[in-house]
């Protein structure tokens, strides 16, 4: 049995939820299910008033393994992954994504699911799933509801990655920081919150949420059955994914009835 590549860990009414697979963390069907199960645990305490969620290695996470997006585990993986994105969400407490270096794909969305986003300046964010013939179910729902509809289009749309205050003027990210000062920067966050009143927090919390900012798991299981419905297995998806895992360019067919592998 392999280590767990996901740990949490209790300071006070601060709680660590480390993502640890380097080098990327990347995130596979099993690291899914261990985010859902850590973000669980820590729902499960009712004093908490900060969550902070990190990440080990060169890369907050590089995103969803590619090789798990295939019609023969890209259904599990999707559950999985939603499974834990919506845990995320249900955590009464405060979250705070402490991001540095790439957020992309899962990685971004997993901050899309977080209260407050802290970045170091090495920082970058992005949904570049259509560069690979798919789109990404959660961040189609959720990006709208947090920046403008026309920036959340050209990103889903086209792939293109923010920069760390690019992210910040859209408003994905509350505040950027040098690198240096970023795990300083959460730590005084977390110490803010953790100084105020762990029921008052979670239900001011409770009041946000009324805005609906947020998907709902509904929504998600829309998103998420739409993707696998239509276009998990068409031939431009699957060719988009083998390409990437070939190091080659894909070769698109634009139908939607070409056999897989036709040219």
């Amino acid at each position: 049995m392999s280590d767990p590549v996901v740990r949490v860990a209790r300071e006070g009414r601060i709680a660590r939820v480390v993502l640890d697979r380097p080098p990327l963390n990347v995130i596979d069907l099993a690291t899914a299910g261990e985010l859902a199960a850590a973000f669980e645990s820590v729902a499960a305490h009712a004093d908490l008033c900060a969550v902070l969620i990190e990440a080990r290695g060169r890369a907050f996470s590089a995103g969803v393994d590619v090789r798990d997006h295939l019609p023969d585990r890209g259904a599990a993986m999707l559950h999985e992954f939603h499974r834990a994105c919506l845990a995320l969400a249900a955590v009464e407490a405060p979250t705070i994504a402490v991001v540095h270096a790439a957020a992309l794909g899962g990685g971004c969305e997993l901050t899309l699911m977080c209260d407050l986003v802290l970045a170091g300046d090495s920082a970058t964010f992005g949904q570049p799933e259509i560069k690979l013939g798919v789109f990404p179910p959660l961040a189609a729902v959720a990006l709208p509801r947090i920046v403008p509809p026309h920036i959340a289009a050209e990103l889903v749309l086209t792939g293109r990655g923010l920069t760390a205050h690019e992210a910040e003027r859209v408003g994905l990210v509350n505040r950027v920081v040098h690198d240096n000062a970023l795990a300083a920067a959460a730590e005084k966050l977390a110490h803010t919150l953790a100084a105020l009143s762990p029921s008052s927090l979670r239900l001011t919390k409770q009041a946000l949420a009324m805005s609906r900012r947020r998907p709902t798991a509904v929504e998600i299981e829309e998103s998420e059955r739409f993707y696998v419905e239509s276009l998990m297995n068409t031939p431009d998806a699957i060719e988009g994914l083998e390409a990437f895992m070939a190091k080659r360019a894909p070769v698109w067919g634009g139908d939607p009835g070409r056999a897989p592998g036709a040219r």
